[in-house]
């Protein structure tokens, strides 16, 4: 297939995903270099080399406490998502439930719904029943936005995975927790990981539904970042970015060594 495409139309398509591929890397690229600004301003090219701005990152409160609530409210996001998604996936996939392909659509409906609809419809809910936001509406509503990508992931190794150990166990006269404990839940391991990391990462870098949530006590990342560069454009902001980004490079690394991103999307 590849040998019958023209010499001319393969050289555009590989120009032309080198071209999407700097056009993705650039703006990271000019965050980076700005980060490593000497001067005052932020700026790219950097005038100078400096480490002066990451020192300020770690040190500055406008910024290590909403990093600390965002890293809390995405754990609890990310294990909250695991949990649901993993006994939603199973459920749907190795029972006969009534409506099951109606159920996977609704369960994977937040991931089509733009955010800012869902931000608005959390908001007039908690105004009206609950007076007003706080730390727990956050997460709850993260939690919900980020079920459908590990419902996703484990549904996807489930359908790889073989059934004929599980039917295997089960003739050996294991009973059924010791089916869902011993193969059940192993099998859908990688599945859970990559749902929770992506969970993990849709949640920490959220600003819409973060931004109707805020009050002057929950204040996550992404919003101080957006808040500073209102009122003064400091290379501060662009080390934090760098760190942020630092960290969900490593992270992603983590993952694929662990349970092998590839496979699981696949």
């Amino acid at each position: 297939m590849v040998r019958s495409t023209p010499l001319p139309l393969r050289i555009a398509g590989k120009v032309f995903l080198v071209l999407i591929a700097l056009f993705m890397l650039a703006p990271l690229a000019v965050v980076v270099g700005a980060a490593f600004n000497a001067d005052q301003f932020l700026a790219f090219p950097p005038a100078g080399l400096s480490l002066e701005w990451f020192a300020d990152a770690v040190a500055d409160t406008t910024y290590t406490y909403p990093f600390l609530f965002s890293l809390q409210v995405a754990l609890i996001a990310a294990v909250g998502a695991a949990a649901i998604g993993t006994l939603f996936a199973i459920g749907i996939a190795r029972h006969k439930v009534p409506g099951s392909g109606a159920l996977q659509s609704f369960a994977l409906s937040p991931l089509t719904m733009p955010s800012i609809i869902f931000a608005i419809g959390i908001l007039q809910t908690v105004s009206q029943l609950l007076g007003g936001s706080a730390a727990w509406i956050l997460m709850l509503a993260h939690v919900v936005v980020t079920v459908p990508y590990v419902v996703r992931t484990v549904l996807g190794v489930i359908a790889r995975s073989d059934g004929f150990t599980e039917e295997a166990v089960r003739v050996m006269g294991a009973r059924w927790w010791q089916r869902y404990w011993h193969v059940l839940l192993p099998m859908c391991r990688p599945g859970i990981i990559a749902g929770g990391f992506l969970a993990f990462i849709v949640s920490f870098d959220d600003a819409v539904i973060a931004l109707f949530l805020r009050t002057p006590q929950l204040q996550t990342l992404p919003l101080a970042i957006y808040g500073q560069l209102e009122f003064s454009a400091s290379p501060t902001v662009a080390a934090v970015s760098t760190l942020s980004m630092a960290l969900t490079a490593v992270s992603i690394l983590a993952i694929e060594k662990i349970v092998g991103l590839g496979k699981v999307f696949s």
